[in-house]
């Protein structure tokens, strides 16, 4: 079963997408329905090889803290270990929500989808 709060968001991104001309919410809102064993997951020494300096990061599944970064980003998953956010915030980074993110970039320009 899936969780209100993750329907909510789908249903939100699947929104954004359709009034901003903007793909990147509604596959992201695809991402968010499918069952949690098929989500993904990702260390934050990944993210660091694959994203440069001031970079915007969208994960759809979790973000670990096994490795570090070395610049900057900001992040928006569905999930993220307190290890991790610390690492990101202790470098200047930020984390943010997805209506956070949808207000900033409305139509996905700039925003760099992982996964």
């Amino acid at each position: 079963m899936t969780n209100q709060v993750v329907i909510r968001m789908a249903r939100d991104l699947k929104k954004a997408s359709t009034k901003n001309d903007a793909p990147i919410w509604a596959r992201l809102a695809e991402y968010a329905l499918k069952p949690s064993i098929a989500r993904r997951h990702i260390n934050l020494n990944r993210i660091g090889l694959l994203t440069k300096d001031a970079d915007t990061v969208v994960f759809p599944g979790k973000v670990l803290g096994t490795g570090d970064i070395h610049h900057k980003i900001t992040l928006c998953s569905f999930s993220i270990s307190n290890s991790a956010a610390t690492k990101i915030l202790e470098k200047g980074g930020k984390i943010v929500s997805f209506s956070d993110l949808i207000e900033k970039h409305p139509t996905g320009k700039g925003v760099v989808l992982l996964g």
